[in-house]
């Protein structure tokens, strides 16, 4: 799995230069900055990509066939939030917590990243197409989003009151849920052109809460009883759930506009 969510990006990016908002290289560096260089990996069947291809040609390539869209995807075991399928793209998706879907003329097509390691210095982010089936995925309004956000953040809240000792967890955990306590109080990072305002706000609240649930879900909780165990996991899976949704509304909201 990736540190950084370079679907979100390629979804957000994406979308703005198929809208006119930003240029082909301005979107590809926008997507490249934080993660190195994207290239196309293996290509099955006869999809519209040539492996080893930079995603700057690759994107321009999918212009001549029809391409219309970028959706998020941001799936894990129990919840497929974006996917419509294939098999094998559902499983290669809920791997990765991450994946495109890309409409074109005649179809629709799913791309998951992973890590593209070569050598002791080189490292980007290599994607996976998939054939993907023809239909829509689930809509997040953004006003959804921010709602269940929202309540998500006042029960996590609750539940995270019943852990006493909250710097066992670590300074790492401890200073992420001050954030989730300030949460209000954060400036915006700011999207890619075309999106509206909404979606910028409720992008750059559900990165940084998205950083709650990774450092705290990677902390063992030496120190926690079973009880402050129990709340601690109850409180991560609404936040994460609530999370995942807010990014999918916010990154693809200029696919809906």
């Amino acid at each position: 799995m990736l540190r950084e969510l370079s679907s979100a990006q390629l979804v957000a990016w994406g979308n703005a230069w198929i809208a006119g908002q930003a240029g082909l290289d301005d979107a590809v560096d926008a997507v490249e900055r934080r993660t190195g260089p994207h290239v196309v990996g293996t290509v099955p069947g006869d999809l519209p990509f040539e492996s080893g291809a930079p995603l700057r040609s690759a994107l321009a390539r999918l212009r001549s066939h029809g391409l219309a869209s970028f959706r998020l995807c941001l799936p894990v075991p129990g919840d497929p939030l974006g996917l419509v399928g294939d098999a094998d793209l559902n499983r290669a998706a809920i791997d990765a917590r991450e994946a495109v879907l890309i409409r074109l003329a005649d179809r629709q097509i799913g791309l998951v990243p992973g890590e593209d390691r070569r050598g002791s210095s080189y490292v980007g982010v290599a994607w996976t197409p998939y054939p993907a089936a023809d239909a829509p995925p689930e809509p997040v309004p953004l006003a959804e989003a921010e709602h269940r956000l929202t309540l998500a953040i006042r029960e996590c809240a609750a539940l995270f009151g019943r852990i006493d000792d909250i710097s066992s967890w670590g300074p790492e955990v401890t200073r992420a849920l001050a954030d989730l306590r300030d949460s209000g109080r954060a400036p915006t990072e700011g999207l890619a052109p075309g999106h509206p305002q909404r979606a910028h706000r409720l992008a750059a609240q559900a990165d940084r809460l998205a950083v709650v649930v990774r450092l705290a879900g990677g902390d063992d909780g030496r120190g926690l009883t079973s009880t402050q165990m129990d709340a601690r996991h109850e409180a991560l899976r609404l936040l994460d759930g609530a999370v995942r949704r807010a990014r999918v509304a916010a990154y693809g909201a200029a696919a809906l506009t």
